[in-house]
This record gives structure tokens, sequence and C-alpha cells, in this order.
């Protein structure tokens, strides 16, 4: 694993993590793992690792103001899910150019999943694998959390942003620590029943109907907060992408739960993992024969 630094948008700098193939391997293509709200890159290592035994060249990142691309107070963090999105673009197009001429992939884990639809460089991407995202509208959210929504988004969020400069979720053990912008503009978006293109009108909605990447969404049946009707209305966003809703059940796994996070874990290596690398490989196989099946 090689640790970088990356310039983006606006003068910010990202810590990057690669992991190559062995040495003498051939990679496959490139994966970028775009990480869920307040979750760190070094979450998703152990998964990153694997796939780079499995021949591709992975690629995980911070978004600006979160793990080690915080860089200083995060009160001090002018950033929105705007500037996450040209840290992800910027992910992408350093990704690209390390090996061209191959793939490139995403898989992306809730806000990795969404972010896509604001991208930039989305002609690079040549398949997203979608793992537990949805939009995020709170009426959509698992029933668990539905109720505490309102209070969540109406009195909490502003509040705390409002007294800490930052979304302190981490001392209030919900997400994790965000910068005031991103916190404040995710809920706009949750509070509309179209997520982000809602929130954000005409320019978002065409930016998320540009997309022509397939999309294969898994959906997991015991996620504490993403539902199958927020992933559906999510992959609608993409109206115009090929794209497929696969539900995963924690028996898939041979474990008793997956949940919102559980993918991730390497209690999975053996059973749900080796699912992406088979979906990963069925992009490249639609992609060499010219079609394009999510």
């Amino acid at each position: 694993m090689q640790q970088l630094t990356l310039a983006a948008d606006g003068g910010a700098s990202l810590a990057l993590r690669r992991y190559a193939p062995l040495a003498g391997v051939s990679p496959r293509g490139s994966v970028v793992i775009g990480g869920a709200f307040g979750v760190p890159q070094s979450f998703y290592g152990p998964f990153a690792q694997w796939l780079a035994g499995q021949g591709w060249a992975v690629t995980t990142f911070d978004y600006r103001g979160q793990g080690a691309s915080l860089h200083g107070p995060l009160r001090g963090v002018q950033a929105d899910l705007a500037a996450w999105a040209r840290d992800y673009d910027a992910v992408i197009a350093h990704a690209a150019q390390a090996l061209p001429g191959h793939p490139l992939y995403l898989v992306g884990h809730s806000l990795g999943a969404q972010l896509p639809g604001l991208l930039r460089e989305h002609p690079r991407v040549d398949g997203l694998l979608s793992v537990a995202a949805g939009s995020g509208y709170w009426r959509e959210n698992a029933p668990r959390i539905r109720l505490a929504m309102p209070f969540f988004w109406h009195v909490l969020v502003p509040l705390s942003v409002r007294l800490c400069g930052y979304f302190p979720g981490k001392r209030l053990r919900a997400v994790g620590d965000l910068p005031a912008g991103v916190a404040l503009q995710w809920r706009r978006w949750c509070l509309h029943p179209r997520y982000s293109v809602g929130a954000e009108g005409a320019p978002a909605q065409s930016s998320y109907e540009a997309v022509r990447f397939p999309i294969h969404a898994w959906s997991m049946t015991d996620d504490e907060l993403m539902t199958l009707a927020g992933t559906e209305s999510l992959l609608a966003l993409y109206a115009h992408a090929p794209r497929q809703i696969e539900r995963i059940a924690p028996q898939d796994g041979r474990a008793p739960r997956i949940g919102h996070f559980g993918f991730f874990r390497d209690r999975f290596a053996r059973t749900l993992w080796p699912r992406a690398a088979q979906q990963l490989a069925q992009f490249g196989a639609a992609r060499v024969a010219g079609t394009t099946a999510a």
C-alpha cells in the first residue's frame, strides 16, 4: 500500500492510498472506492487490499476535512458536498492517469454511490457497484431511525453546527464529524423527496441524467439505515444509466448480520467479496462485448 497526497479544487490536499496488484501481475483495471459520510478510508483498507490481490489497482481516499485529509480544526474547513464531488473527480482523474487504457470502476458505499451523479469525470467511469446506498430522503429511512429524523434535521443538526462550527457527529454518536457546509447541505438533501436533485434543481438533474455507465446496486435486507425504497429512489435519479438492484441477505454472507457497514469487514472475504469481484468482471465483459448490462 502506498500513501499519496493529491491536490484538488480550491487548494484542498487529499490523502490517498493506492493498493497495487502483486509484482509481475498485469492490472485488470482501476477501482476507486468512494466512502460513506464520516467513514475514514482506513475502514476500506482490508477490502481494498483483498481486491488488489485479485488483480485490481485500487485507490481509496478521504474527502477534504475527513480522516487524513483533515488539516487543522474542522470548524475551519470550507467544504460542502459539491466540493466533495470535486475531490472524487480528482481521485478518479488520478487513478485513470496512473493506469491509462484500462477500465475504471467505482465501488461506492452510501454517499460514495450518491456523488457520482454530480461528477465531472463520469465519462472516465466504466461502472459503479453501489453498496448500501440510497437517496437519504428521511421518509425512506429505515423504521428504526425514521421517527428520530424530524428532530435530527430540524433541531440537532442546525443547532450543533451553530454552536460548534461543524457537526460533532462522533460526540453525538450520529454519523461522524462533518464540516458545517457538508452537514447543512446534506440536511437540505434529506428533507427533499428527490434528495440531491430536488434540493439542487435543474443543474443536478442534468448531471445525473448525463451518466451512462452501468450501475449495479446492492441493497442489504438488514440495513439499519437504508431501505429498498431509498435505493430505488437513488437509482431513479440516474435516469439514463443501465441500472439494476440486487438484494443481499445475511445468509448470503453466511453471517447473522450485514447491515449498512458490514460488507467491508473482512469476515465476508470468502463470501461477499468474491461476488464484488465477479460484478466488476461482469462490467468488464459487457464493456468488451459493447453492451451496457448492469
